[in-house]
């Protein structure tokens, strides 16, 4: 038998939970975990585009501890039988460790800086954006539906990872880092 991707159950605009509830592809819990989607495919594009093997390893663990967040989302609380994979606070961790290190190398920050400067930064950026959607999608699920704090935790430090990490590729590609100087 054939594997097909394509299984027509969505047809009519709902999907399933891991639980079995079909939801709306429109609740706040698809809104969540389709954004972390977005973000680790953003995060991929960003990696694509970096030569350092070190924060491409990283990005790589990012983008697993990705797929970690979405089962959680995907899961209906307290009704998911299977055994997801787990955050731990090391994960956490890993990424205030990486930010120290790339912090310690890099000039003291002054002022805000524009998205841009070099192709993989503009991507860094975009990925940060998302990163802080998808923790606000979060939050606000959060209100309404449990979700593991350390899930909030985890997306709160990323998007502060990949600031710092679009702070590093500038320096890494000597690309200009532009201060945003507001007109007053």
């Amino acid at each position: 038998m054939t594997f097909r991707i394509y299984t027509k159950k969505g047809d009519t605009g709902t999907t399933q939970l891991i639980g079995g509830t079909r939801v709306p592809k429109h609740h706040q819990r698809i809104e969540a975990y389709g954004t972390i989607d977005e973000l680790n495919s953003w995060i991929g594009v960003v990696r694509d585009h970096l030569t350092h093997p070190h924060h491409r390893d990283v990005l790589k663990e990012v983008q697993d501890r990705l797929f970690t967040v979405g089962s959680h989302l995907a899961t209906e609380p307290g009704k998911g039988k299977m055994k997801l994979p787990d955050l731990n606070d090391s994960d956490v961790s890993l990424l205030e460790h990486e930010m120290d290190a790339m912090t310690a190398s890099l000039p003291e920050m002054k002022y805000f800086v524009l998205p841009g400067g070099h192709q993989a930064n503009s991507f860094a950026h975009i990925a940060r954006c998302v990163c802080r959607r998808a923790e606000r999608l979060v939050t606000h699920l959060n209100e309404s539906e449990p979700v593991d704090s350390l899930i909030l935790i985890y997306l709160n430090r990323l998007s502060d990872y990949l600031f710092v990490l679009s702070r590093q590729i500038t320096h890494d590609f000597g690309a200009e880092e532009i201060p945003w100087k507001p007109r007053i």
